[in-house]
């Protein structure tokens, strides 16, 4: 698969123009516990460089789902991983994909080239499924970081985790990027969490003390 092929021939919905790098990877998956997960989900996974790593750190009886709303990637995918549950369609339906409570989120999605509406939209889909310890991650290239969509995004992530993080520029990716990390989802407006939320639990959770 080529993700810069991909680009050429859908550029709204393809957000990368090059494969992200195995040091991107690395940073995008290192210390979110899913070596103890029982749900994790992918949202934009493209080529698969980020479900290579996601899959390789899940316990053998975990579920991987990846959302992937370009047809012939999502079909590749399929191919490629038939132990992951690949669901073409779009992150802001995810919580019709995703009716259990997820334990971590990874996110190749091109959140910059997003507009405001649609940015939260999704974001509220991702703290809908997530438990109330989740996780999240996703990344931004280096250009873009000070862009107003950029800015918006992180604002939006502050606005809906309790914690909130990014990690050193990871050179060896091109674009250079960089990786957003947060942890303990809130609404958006700060108010608790659903009641599917409170109520739900993951297959990690119930095993965690």
């Amino acid at each position: 698969m080529s993700i810069t092929r991909e680009f050429l021939r859908h550029p709204m919905l393809t957000g990368a123009v090059a494969a992200s790098s195995p040091k991107l990877a690395e940073a995008m998956t290192a210390g979110l516990g899913l070596e103890s997960a029982g749900l994790a989900v992918e949202l934009g996974p493209g080529t698969g460089v980020f479900t290579d790593a996601v899959a390789r750190r899940l316990p053998p009886d975990a579920r991987l789902v990846a959302v992937e709303i370009n047809p012939r990637l999502a079909r590749e995918l399929r191919a490629r991983h038939p132990d992951v549950e690949i669901v073409e369609g779009s992150a802001e339906n995810l919580d019709e994909y995703v009716r259990e409570a997820a334990d971590v989120v990874v996110s190749g999605l091109p959140w910059t080239v997003m507009p405001a509406d649609r940015q939260e939209r999704i974001l509220d889909q991702v703290t809908e499924i997530l438990t109330p310890n989740g996780r999240f991650t996703t990344f931004a290239y280096a250009h873009a970081a000070w862009t107003p969509p950029a800015r918006r995004f992180a604002a939006a992530l502050r606005e809906r985790f309790s914690v909130t993080g990014r990690t050193p520029l990871i050179w060896p990716n091109l674009p250079p990027a960089f990786v957003h990390r947060a942890a303990l989802p809130v609404s958006a407006s700060g108010s608790p969490l659903s009641r599917r939320r409170r109520e739900g639990t993951s297959p990690a959770s119930a095993r965690t003390p």
